[in-house]
């Protein structure tokens, strides 16, 4: 039984994550304070010591991406000559967009602004509540939710889908590690790579959820009338995981493809309405200065100058960023990767870099300049975020536009779709990197494996658990901190991929364009 077991499933990739994850949980249960003590000091030791580091590669990873567009490797076709599409370019975009930063995006949008215009860094000169500190909180939008985040994700996406479809290598991140360092595809060291991306994403995914479960069960429960804790946190939390579930279950073609595809639908429609209902003439000159001064920053604060050389801030928000979006690049860039057969080098950077982040840019100026001129004409919106929390901001936005109930009632459900879109995506990628294949099987071959389905349960299963006992008993500070303890190891792994995109780009690039 046993060896049966161990034939199918890679168990150091499987059990080491989910050890130290259920360890967490217990930790957090037998000591909240203790536990969340702990956890916090060590991401404050990694911001404090790595900063310049975790600043500077993913800066690195803008400027290989540039280098890669006007490169020959543009021009290379994932998969060979011959290769076919999984999805077509609509289902690829909107897959890649719920996959990576789609339920940030959701939660931070009204939020974020507030905090930057009321709460600046101390340097710079910058006074809280006055038009720089508005041009500051829009600018800093776009710095952490476009062009970087995206490109930490599109590094190593982009780096093993050539590995793995161009070069024949194993469905692993050490696939294309070893491009670079030829002897590290060993099964032991592929193993380790394996299982600590795995954790930092099981974490991730598990402190993204119970922000959904917060937020979700913080615009539900008006209507409700009831409290947005206790039976209400567990029914929204069964909810979202038995979805997902079954969403996962169903394949690629069917449950994440459909998902996705109606997920983005409403983010426009959204969009449309907010600018119509909004105040729509401030939305258009609050996000096209916010868009001027991020240009014009983005080299200085990419590094760590200007405004945001204020340490404390930038730990608390740029830094904290980047090793929350390393975190979960390794092992969601296998299942964005997998997908992009069949298109070019040159497409996928379209699709997976500059689209998502264009998106984003409206996304964050419909949003965020809404939130600071409502706010700003006594709408009530920091007062909300400082007695309720971030969950509750939106909610608030919406209280201050026309049909209040139908748009609030509307954006939950638009949450509790992208919740499942995202966490459906990177289960897939869960439970293929923890299946042992000794063939190079497609994504449409590994998704219907048995033990590709168990794993997908249980996975599913124990990330709605942690969520559940997180946002019910000790909050999900804690295992949103122990995710961002990933993003260091992270950094290294995309480092590497970075290293191993190059190398492809020019020593291997015959073999990549064969």
């Amino acid at each position: 039984m046993f060896s049966q077991l161990s034939s199918q499933i890679r168990l150091t990739v499987l059990l080491v994550p989910m050890t130290v994850l259920l360890t967490g949980v217990l930790a957090s249960l037998v000591d909240p304070v203790g536990f969340l003590a702990s956890v916090t000091a060590a991401n404050n030791w990694i911001l404090k010591y790595f900063s310049t580091g975790l600043n500077l590669g993913s800066f690195a990873f803008v400027l290989t991406l540039m280098w890669v567009w006007i490169s020959p490797l543009g021009k290379v076709k994932i998969g060979g000559a011959d290769a076919t599409p999984i999805l077509t370019k609509w289902n690829w975009f909107a897959i890649t967009l719920c996959t990576t930063i789609a339920i940030g995006i959701l939660f931070w949008a009204t939020a974020e602004p507030l905090y930057h215009f009321h709460e600046p860094p101390s340097l710079g000169d910058i006074e809280p509540a006055s038009e720089g500190a508005r041009r500051f909180a829009m600018s800093s939008l776009f710095m952490h939710w476009s062009i970087t985040p995206y490109a930490i994700y599109t590094v190593p996406s982009l780096a093993f889908a050539l590995a793995y479809y161009n070069l024949n290598k194993s469905y692993s991140l050490s696939g294309p590690i070893s491009v670079v360092f030829s002897g590290i595809e060993t099964n032991k060291a592929k193993d380790i790579i394996d299982a600590v991306a795995l954790f930092s994403l099981v974490a991730g995914i598990s402190a993204s959820l119970g922000v959904g479960i917060l937020s979700i069960s913080s615009g539900l429960a008006p209507y409700l009338g009831v409290s947005a804790k206790g039976f209400l946190l567990a029914f929204v939390a069964f909810s979202i995981v038995a979805a997902f579930m079954i969403s996962s279950i169903s394949g690629l073609m069917h449950g994440i493809r459909l998902l996705s595809d109606w997920n983005v639908r409403f983010f426009f429609v959204l969009c449309a309405f907010l600018v119509v209902a909004g105040p729509t003439g401030d939305i258009f000159a609050y996000g096209f200065q916010g868009l001027t001064d991020y240009v014009v920053e983005f080299l200085p604060r990419s590094v760590g100058a200007g405004a945001t050389a204020d340490k404390a801030w930038s730990s608390s928000w740029t830094t904290f960023y980047w090793a929350n979006w390393l975190a979960w690049a390794p092992v969601t860039a296998m299942f964005l990767g997998r997908i992009a057969r069949g298109y070019t080098v040159r497409q996928f950077i379209l699709f997976n870099l500059i689209l998502p982040s264009s998106f984003a840019v409206v996304w964050m100026s419909i949003f965020g300049a809404s939130a600071i001129e409502i706010d700003q004409i006594g709408g009530g919106l920091y007062a909300v975020l400082q007695a309720q929390g971030p969950e509750a901001v939106i909610y608030q936005l919406f209280a201050n536009l026309p049909l209040s109930a139908f748009w609030s009632v509307g954006f939950v459900l638009l949450s509790f779709i992208c919740f499942v879109t995202a966490a459906d995506s990177n289960t897939e990628a869960i439970a293929s990197i923890c299946s042992r294949s000794d063939n190079h099987p497609t994504i449409e071959q590994e998704e219907h494996k048995p033990a590709t389905f168990r794993l997908k349960v249980l996975w599913a299963s124990l990330i709605g658990f942690t969520s559940w006992v997180m946002v019910t008993f000790s909050g999900v500070d804690g295992v949103r901190m122990l995710s961002n303890l990933g993003g260091l190891p992270a950094l290294f792994i995309v480092l590497a991929m970075n290293a191993a995109l190059i190398r492809m780009g020019t020593k291997h690039i015959k073999c990549i364009s064969g």
